[in-house]
């Protein structure tokens, strides 16, 4: 399987200009290298600030990288012309977070669908004929066509914006947080759409979220940032060796009593993307902290099989006694 996405050492810098304020760089993504295969869904996962929503918009170009390389589908996107990367928008759409602010109010359903086609400049046989298969495409009823925002539910506009962003046929959809606004019924819903649409069109996501359960059921595969740095890449159903995502994902409800886990509580304070420390930044949180967190950044080191962690201190011997656990529980269940 070939890789669409490979992303290469790629960092965003702000930097605070005011006119009264002290010069001040903030550190919103540093060093991300990742590849996501065609077919593939790639979860980004993280609390809020960490970078996710920012790499997302480096990945499609929406604001230039300070440092980094991003190659989609074999072209290298810094080299291509205004022109050229215009049209290649076309095979990587966003939908958005929020579906309430995603559609202009004063546009109907109809016209929300048919603007990629104006932006791009592509001549439709039949509108009607093309919105009305959109809409058919999510689950959606032709007679909405002429509905204002408005007159929708949460989940029919988060629809309508998967419907939009799917209308030109793209390869990569990057979904940030799609699901975060919407009841969690709707979200599974959005969800099982997600999956029919990813297995039938043959596409490629790249899905952010705060949420590591929900990630770990969508995805393929799983990126864990903090502080704008990887963290912990793994499979889905890998045991997770960093203690930051195993705080993640203790904190996460498992219906199965038998599979619960003890809440890792974090405590200390968060750094600063102005002035991140030296060595890990998770250190001022982390229970397994030392001198060498505090000094030395670690470097995303292999684990095993598609499974890198950025830790001085690894969970290892959790992470073996939790595997065999899973077993015992397995074959126990098993009659």
């Amino acid at each position: 399987m070939s890789d669409l996405l490979i992303v290469d050492h790629l960092s965003r810098h702000f930097t605070n200009t005011g006119l009264f304020q002290k010069r001040q760089v903030f550190h919103a993504v540093s060093d991300v290298s990742f590849s996501l295969a065609r077919g593939q869904i790639l979860g980004v996962v993280g609390e809020s600030g960490c970078g996710k929503s920012t790499l997302a918009r480096l990945v499609l170009r929406l604001i230039q990288p300070s440092k980094g390389a991003v190659e989609f589908d074999g072209l290298d996107m810094a080299t291509l012309s205004r022109g050229d990367l215009r049209r290649l928008r076309q095979r990587m759409q966003l939908v958005f977070q929020d579906p309430y602010s995603a559609i202009d109010p004063r546009y109907r359903v109809r016209d929300a669908l048919l603007e990629p086609f104006k932006v791009q400049g592509v001549k439709l046989k039949s509108a009607d004929a093309t919105v009305a298969s959109l809409l058919e495409m999510v689950g959606l009823s032709p007679a909405l066509t002429h509905s204002y925002p408005h007159q929708l539910s949460g989940g029919q506009k988060q629809r309508v914006g998967i419907a939009r962003a799917l209308a030109l046929n793209p390869s990569l959809v990057v979904l940030d947080e799609p699901t975060a606004s919407l009841d969690v019924s709707v979200q599974a819903q959005i969800i099982a759409l997600l999956n029919r649409l990813r297995e039938s069109l043959g596409l490629t996501y790249l899905f952010i979220s705060h949420d590591l359960g929900l990630v770990r059921y969508f995805c393929d595969k799983i990126l864990v940032m903090y502080l704008g740095r990887i963290v912990e890449i793994m499979p889905n159903d890998a045991v997770p060796t960093h203690p930051y995502t195993r705080a993640l994902l203790d904190s996460t409800f498992e219906p199965d009593p038998r599979q619960r886990r003890t809440i890792t509580r974090l405590s200390g304070e968060i750094p600063s993307g102005y002035n991140p420390p030296p060595g890990c930044a998770f250190a001022t949180r982390c229970p397994r902290v030392s001198d060498l967190c505090r000094t030395n950044l670690p470097a995303l080191e292999t684990i095993s099989d598609h499974h890198q962690t950025a830790c001085h201190h690894p969970l290892m011997n959790e992470m073996k006694s939790e595997v065999l656990q899973q077993v015992n529980t397995h074959e126990s269940a098993v009659p």
